[in-house]
């Protein structure tokens, strides 16, 4: 079976993050597929084995972004008012904002590599490196074609649905997707984390009662080395304000989400202070949920940016630094063990410079390093081990 490789945000999955989007995939809690995006992505809970997956077919490289990565005979079926469509319009004009955003802020500007697959579909991945804020930032989006094996449909389509993915040798699906990493190099401005995503399973021709499936996903997360309360509370407020406009529910249930989802098993301690995570999403209307995607989206920027403009001046030490190095260590043991796209990514030969774009550039273990009790680096560590409800604080 071919394999799908996103060598931007979206999917190593059909098992996840800015990455490649391989046709193996597996099932959530609530039974449906998940696709993930590789470096920073979807997430699965249970992998097809191996053997299902093929060889990730590689990308061709662009001379020129094209007005869309839609494959033509589709762009004609479903015309620029399908929601792929749209999906793709919103994500490109937010990787254009966002990049912009921080090139206003660092002066130094990002690079671009557009590619194309020869099954369909494409991206853009940019990359702005040792800039005068940003140690290491990335923004990609891609759109994704690909087939999953029946065993992934089986566990996608509703309980209440006829097995007829009993009678299917492969399912074909789309995906699209913006990811993007910032890591900051002023130990006192944080690093972000964004991804957002759709996900469709086609209609299988000729098999009665198969339905289409589709699924949204994303989050915006914040990874300090020195907590500021005021700067936290702004983050998780802008996801609030994002959530409530669609769900009073959704801020609450996507931010306990997220605090469970980038847990470092091995240290009993989370990757940051947290903001919001949601995947697999489809109980509600599809026209709601692409705009409550879009919504959270161009909310990044809002939330994000102030953080930096205060803090990325700030004077620091060389202790402030070997903190910041350590908890960058912490970043990279969370993707290279627990996101399951970087690590399904590079079991599956997908796009390394894509798969590792989500590392810092630098980071610094120490043997049984433990901050003071009581001083600023504990007060970090005791908030990713004890998850705060930080607009109740």
């Amino acid at each position: 079976m071919a394999n799908a490789c996103v060598s931007c945000p979206v999917f190593s999955c059909v098992s996840y993050h800015s990455i490649s989007f391989s046709e193996a995939t597996s099932s959530n809690r609530r039974g449906r597929a998940c696709n993930n995006l590789a470096f920073s992505g979807w997430k699965c809970r249970r992998r097809i084995s191996a053997r299902a997956v093929g060889a990730i077919e590689k990308e061709t490289a662009m001379a020129e972004k094209p007005g869309t990565f839609l494959r033509d005979s589709e762009g004609e079926q479903l015309g620029t008012s399908s929601v792929r469509a749209r999906f793709e319009k919103m994500i490109r004009k937010a990787q254009d904002d966002v990049c912009a955003a921080v090139e206003a802020v660092d002066g130094h500007s990002f690079r671009e590599d557009v590619w194309s697959r020869p099954g369909g579909g494409g991206g853009i991945s940019r990359v702005l490196q040792d800039g005068n804020v940003w140690e290491k930032a990335g923004v990609n989006v891609s759109v994704v074609y690909g087939s999953m094996p029946p065993e992934a449909y089986r566990a996608a389509k509703p309980v209440n649905s006829p097995d007829n993915g009993n009678r299917l040798d492969a399912i074909p699906f789309f995906a699209a997707g913006i990811s993007s990493v910032m890591h900051p190099k002023n130990p006192f401005a944080p690093t972000v984390h964004f991804n957002y995503r759709y996900f469709e399973t086609d209609a299988p021709k000729d098999v009665e009662g198969a339905p289409r499936q589709w699924w949204f996903g994303g989050g915006t997360d914040l990874t300090p080395s020195y907590v500021f309360e005021e700067d936290v509370k702004h983050f998780h407020m802008v996801q609030k304000e994002a959530c409530d406009k669609f769900d009073p529910s959704f801020y609450p249930r996507f931010k306990k989400w997220c605090d469970d989802y980038f847990f470092i098993k091995h240290r009993g301690e989370r990757r940051g202070v947290g903001g919001i995570f949601f995947d697999d999403l489809n109980e509600n209307d599809q026209e709601m949920l692409l705009a409550f995607s879009t919504e959270c989206t161009n909310s990044v920027i809002p939330a994000y940016i102030p953080i930096i403009e205060k803090r990325k001046d700030m004077p620091f030490t060389e202790h402030h630094k070997s903190w910041q190095q350590l908890r960058r260590g912490r970043y990279v043991e969370f993707n290279l063990v627990y996101d399951r796209g970087t690590t399904f990514g590079l079991k599956t030969g997908g796009r390394i410079e894509s798969i590792l774009m989500s590392l810092p550039l630098t980071a610094r273990w120490e043997y049984d390093h433990k901050p003071v009790e009581g001083s600023e680096e504990w007060k970090l560590l005791d908030a990713c081990i004890n998850p705060k409800e930080w607009l109740q604080a």
